[in-house]
């Protein structure tokens, strides 16, 4: 057995996400296994993985036999890739222009994602946490917690719409600009072969989008989007239920974005986070990221319209 003790700006996280991040390379079932079965003890008693830390919390952690499998470290690409793309490098937070490509969290298939990635490049730090998520294929401003108190204020920020998140996407079609808003309840389900997808549902979750128009060219329309909601593929599945696929999107396009899209040589999914703005411990946060060259080169061959 081995015992770890949770310090002070550990504490508040979950027991299961401590965990992930303290045994790398143990399977996320094991870990489950081991916490239902008792294995996992907090002050040497059973607990859930849900369960808050608290400061000098001792947690006794089994002898694991996968963790002597050789952790797959991130590669040299994206270590790379992320130490260019870190926008504010403050003690409570680090924001990063994530680039399209990158998943935030390794999973099914993935071996290390950004955390993973930003827990190997800054091997001092005792906390790193997501703050929100953004798809594998969407670029932009994402922010990760380096103490607990942080994710608990960004997070009461976020429910109560404190944090001023816009996107950039390019739409087919001539998005109308009476359209300033969407809202319709959110399901996740999954197909026979297994990908996991979102629909319009009235059994889902409330979900609200507003929706800005930016400049129209000929066949499609760049907007702005501000989710007020954060679920699942939200920008994306709002997009297509108001009848304006957003252009390159695998998951919710129809035939003629399809064809847009590669008419204009759109190699990736046109959603970009843009705007971060909001108050954290006292200090007024304002970031902007420009869209990459991918995307604006594509805007560049697209003629204008009215």
């Amino acid at each position: 057995m081995r015992y770890l003790s949770v310090s002070e700006p550990e504490a508040g996280q979950r027991l299961d996400n401590y965990l992930m991040r303290s045994l790398q390379g143990v399977p996320k079932p094991r870990l489950y296994r081991a916490i239902r079965k008792g294995e996992v003890r907090v002050n040497k008693g059973r607990t859930k993985p849900e369960s808050k830390l608290s400061a000098g919390d001792v947690i006794r952690i089994p002898p694991f036999v996968e963790q002597e499998r050789e952790f797959r470290r991130p590669s040299r690409k994206w270590v790379k890739t992320l130490r260019e793309r870190v926008v504010l490098d403050e003690k409570l937070l680090l924001v990063l222009d994530k680039p399209a490509g990158l998943a935030v969290h390794g999973g099914s298939g993935i071996d290390a994602g950004l955390i993973e990635t930003l827990r190997v490049m800054y091997p001092e730090e005792r906390y790193l946490e997501l703050v929100h998520r953004l798809d594998r294929d969407t670029s932009g401003l994402i922010m990760v917690a380096r103490r607990a108190s942080a994710l608990r204020e960004l997070h009461g920020l976020l429910r109560r719409d404190g944090v001023d998140k816009r996107y950039q996407c390019l739409v087919a079609g001539r998005w109308p600009a009476s359209l300033s808003h969407v809202e319709a309840p959110l399901e996740k389900y999954a197909l026979p072969s297994g990908e996991r997808l979102v629909r319009v549902s009235l059994e889902g979750k409330k979900a609200h989008t507003r929706f800005q128009v930016l400049r129209r060219y000929q066949g499609a329309t760049l907007i702005e989007a501000k989710p007020i909601t954060g679920r699942t593929h939200q920008i994306r599945v709002h997009c297509r239920q108001a009848g304006f696929p957003i252009l390159g999107d695998p998951k919710y396009s129809n035939p003629a974005a399809e064809s847009l899209a590669a008419s204009i040589g759109l190699s990736r999914l046109f959603l970009h986070a843009a705007h971060l703005s909001f108050d954290l411990d006292g200090v007024s946060i304002r970031l902007e990221s420009d869209l990459p060259p991918e995307l604006s080169r594509v805007l560049e061959v697209l003629p204008t319209g009215k």
